[in-house]
């Protein structure tokens, strides 16, 4: 309450000092953009590309001689450029996290507390209704959030946003879905002040691009306006994308070579003649919004919002008990590992490469071992389960408030203000979805059965239901709430002066999360069960900028901003699914961040340069994973992680001729480790610690993002209403992340300094500078009259994207190091690497009606 008290406070003081009579408005406020509708009683943007503004020099000068401010609600050319053709490689910007990025709806922010990503799937299939909005990119001033190092985005949703018009839409392409069919209707504002919109699609593909994946999707959008007069806007909306699908994963180099397919799919298996995935990801959260819009004076508005969704996120996999790993990529049954027996090996690689049923899952054989004998467990007789299918779901509650002030004060500044309070749940469990064929399965921790095999109450999951039988739709293993809640206050001051721009912006924070236990493991009976300790962090963060005006097209920026940001919930628990224990030393992450640079929008050319530095400071990480050299399942907790990344952007667009438009965008970046972590290894089984070792991480790459990546397009948009463009992106600078284990003195203690050995189990491997091309094209067809629908104007709109047309097939577009390694070996290539390919040459044909 300190924290909006105080916020409160400073804005009242701040809007009576200043607060001034009214004044002309400068250049850049009464601009429109040149193709505008009525839509109500506002002027709404027709074409996405949002044009350029020429100024003659008198039109410069406004007539209080302020140079125009730097408009920022045209479509960057670095960002339109780099949103898709840098997407193959799974390009971050600046080689941000998810956590950098906000998308808000409504003014409702829609990231996940537990890890702060964007849930993109819970409106996915809704373009048609999701066009309205407004980003922020980096560090600069905007009027709805304090804002993220990476961008802000809000998606303005409401029914009485939307074009007045009818879509019926299909696109039909190879990707993750095959087919796209989708209806959107928009009434537009009613003579009584009601506007509603209707949408939904269907997305569907028996299987992928990739073999064995599959794409079952729907979505639904309602939203509804309420005019109360001219000052106040009631709206609703509620959306909601149902899906499930069938998931491809990363594989080694050697099951590529084997299958001479750089798309292998581990994950899948014929059951009879039918391909069956067993991972898969189904998800349906239902999203709430109300929103209220009030517009207190000519010269300040008040906007207020309340979201609830809910729901659940299930990802399922293979599950086994006391049982061969049924997984057909698992090191154990490739052809390496019998490299030492040239027979074995050599008979094995034959049955790779012609036979099926090896290289995938043998569900025939899962089937036959839970049904080839009875047993008894206790009390229950029939086929015990050795093999199951599960999911592990992550159930959501999740309620937020934003509210946010806007005012112009006296004749050259604004003042923005805002209220948040995010509350959520967590529910994580795992779930049985198939007993493969037999009749019940026993929920046993076989790790702690092999490492406590005196303690028959070590085995136990919970410890309240001991030998618990379970069924199909039973929770199983763990089943835990993580509760979270974040309340926050932020204000913003922008002046614009003659020749100058400049703003501040301050923000408050503290968050609180806390663990609750719904099973009493048998390992930590004291530790699992019930609520645990509540963790709580207050933070800050401020950023500031200033913007030189040269003229109406030139300008010079420069940002900066220091913040501290609370560790993440997955961060800190060494493993929630068992204990509520957390790591030794929890401190909130620092980070300080600056970025200059020039922005030219003149009539024939547009150009954006961006130079930054950001600086991570202590963050905090936690890997799960099996360690060969304690045979058990440990979580590698890590602490006092530093970055560095650095770098330049730039994108430009250029009118060559008439139509034809040059358009390019690079970024060159160089990111490190900068710190050397300390890693705390715990097991499930076992709350002491087994050691604390020091991994050398200084002066890595931190990999996953190309660090280089160029883009040259030609675009040309006729008169006649077609276009065509086409691209050709080259990307470099590209590294696999590390795999801590391996820099630490234990990983390499037996081997000699400059050694081979050593230098394998040290050195980051690079991967291949990679090149596509893209190819775009559309129409837009204006029906003649008898043909239009309902006597309205009536459009045909036609669009294609052929992607990577030269058909690289070669292109890892991620990848990681295992975590698993052999301490006793040192030999990497016993779990070597796993890596992604982005598509060959793929299409997206799309055509829609709109009247």
């Amino acid at each position: 309450m300190k924290i909006v008290f105080s916020t409160l406070l400073f804005s009242t003081c701040l809007n009576s000092y200043c607060q001034q009579s009214n004044s002309e408005k400068s250049m850049a406020d009464t601009i429109l953009p040149l193709k505008t509708i009525k839509n109500g009683n506002k002027l709404q943007e027709t074409d996405k590309d949002i044009p350029v503004i020429a100024l003659t020099e008198s039109e410069l000068i406004a007539k209080n001689d302020f140079t125009a401010s730097l408009l920022t609600a045209g479509r960057d050319p670095f960002l339109s450029v780099a949103g898709y053709n840098f997407n193959p490689v799974r390009y971050k910007v600046r080689s941000y996290e998810a956590d950098q990025f906000r998308t808000s709806i409504n003014g409702i922010p829609m990231e996940n507390l537990d890890q702060a990503a964007t849930p993109f799937t819970l409106w996915g299939g809704l373009n048609d209704v999701l066009r309205n909005g407004d980003i922020s990119i980096g560090l600069r001033a905007n009027s709805f959030s304090f804002g993220r190092l990476g961008s802000v985005t809000n998606l303005d949703t409401r029914a009485g946003k939307q074009r007045k018009q009818t879509i019926i839409g299909y696109t039909f392409s190879d990707r993750s879905f095959t087919h796209k069919f989708s209806v959107t209707y928009n009434t537009g504002y009613t003579k009584k002040g009601w506007a509603f919109s209707v949408s939904g699609s269907r997305r569907w593909a028996g299987e992928g691009y990739v073999p064995g994946t599959f794409y079952n999707g729907w979505s639904y959008f309602f939203a509804a306006d309420k005019r109360f007069g001219q000052r106040q806007l009631l709206s609703l909306i509620v959306l909601g994308a149902p899906l499930i699908s069938g998931r491809s994963g990363a594989v080694t180099a050697e099951a590529t070579e084997l299958t001479n397919n750089p798309f292998y799919n581990p994950y899948w298996g014929y059951q009879n003649g039918k391909k069956r995935n067993a991972n898969t990801v189904s998800t349906h959260q239902p999203l709430i919004i109300f929103t209220h819009e009030y517009k207190i004076s000519n010269q300040s508005n008040l906007l207020t919002a309340i979201g609830y969704s809910f729901g659940e996120r299930a990802s399922g996999s293979l599950d086994w008990y006391n049982a061969a790993d049924p997984r057909p990529d698992t090191y154990r049954y490739l052809p390496s590992y019998y490299k030492n027996n040239a027979y074995l090996s050599q008979k094995v690689e034959l049955q790779w490469r012609k036979n099926d049923s090896i290289r995938q899952i043998n569900w025939t054989k899962l089937y036959a071992a839970n049904t080839s004998a009875k047993e008894t467990f206790n009390g229950v007789n029939g086929f015990r389960s050795h093999y199951i299918t599960a999911d592990a779901v992550n159930q959501t509650r999740k309620l937020v408030f934003n509210t946010v002030y806007n005012a112009v004060i006296g004749k050259n500044a604004n003042l923005t203000a805002g209220l948040s309070y995010q509350w959520q749940q967590n529910n994580f469990y795992k779930r049985i979805t198939d007993l493969l064929g037999g009749n019940y399965f026993a929920d046993l921790n076989q790790f702690a059965e092999r490492s406590f095999p005196n303690n028959a109450d070590a085995a136990q999951p919970d410890l309240n239901h001991p030998n618990h039988v379970v069924y199909k739709g039973d929770r199983y293993q763990y089943d835990y709430l993580m509760q979270t809640s974040k309340a926050s206050s932020w204000i913003q001051s922008e002046i614009k002066l003659r020749k100058f721009d400049v703003f501040a912006a301050l923000e408050f924070s503290n968050t609180q999360y806390r663990r609750t236990g719904n099973m009493r493991n048998g390992l930590f009976p004291d530790q699992s069960y019930g609520p645990g300790s509540s963790h709580s962090f207050t933070n800050y963060a401020l950023k500031a900028g200033i913007t030189y005006k040269m003229n109406g097209r030139n300008y010079w920026y420069l940002n900066g901003t220091i913040f501290t940001a609370p560790p993440y919930a997955n961060h800190v628990y060494n493993s929630p699914r068992t204990r509520d224990q957390v790591q030794n030393t929890i401190t909130s992450e620092q980070v300080f961040s600056v970025e200059g640079g020039y922005v030219l929008n003149a009539p024939f050319i547009r150009l954006r340069a961006t130079g930054y530095y950001t600086s991570f400071r202590h963050q905090m990480n936690v890997f799960s994973f099996y360690h060969d050299a304690y045979q058990n399942l440990v979580n590698y907790s890590l602490s006092n992680i530093d970055k560095e990344l650095f770098g330049l952007e730039t994108g430009i667009e250029v009118k060559l001729l008439p139509g034809l438009t040059l358009n390019g965008a690079a970024s060159i970046g160089r990111n490190y480790y900068h710190s050397n972590p300390l890693a705390t290894v715990t097991q499930d089984n076992n709350a002491g610690i087994l050691s604390a070792d020091t991994v050398y991480a200084k002066g890595y790459k931190a990999g996953g993002s190309p660090q280089e990546a160029v883009s040259l397009g030609f675009g040309y948009r006729s008169p006649k209403y077609w276009f065509v463009s086409v691209s050709i992106n080259y990307f470099g600078g590209r590294w696999l992340d590390i795999n801590p284990v391996r820099r630490t003195y234990k990983a390499v203690e037996n081997t000699i300094a400059g050694s081979p050995e050593r230098n394998a189990i040290l050195e980051q491997q690079a991967l291949q500078i990679q090149y596509t091309a893209d190819l775009f094209a559309g129409y837009s067809w204006k029906l003649p009259r008898k043909w239009s629908i309902h006597k309205k104007q009536t459009f045909l709109v036609f669009y294609a994207s052929i992607s990577n047309i030269l058909n690289n097939r070669q292109i890892i577009s991620g990848g990681y190091e295992q975590l698993r390694f052999d301490f006793t070996s040192g030999d990497v290539k016993k779990f070597p690497p796993k890596y992604s390919y982005a598509y060959g040459l793929n299409y997206s044909f799309n055509t829609s009606l709109r009247f």
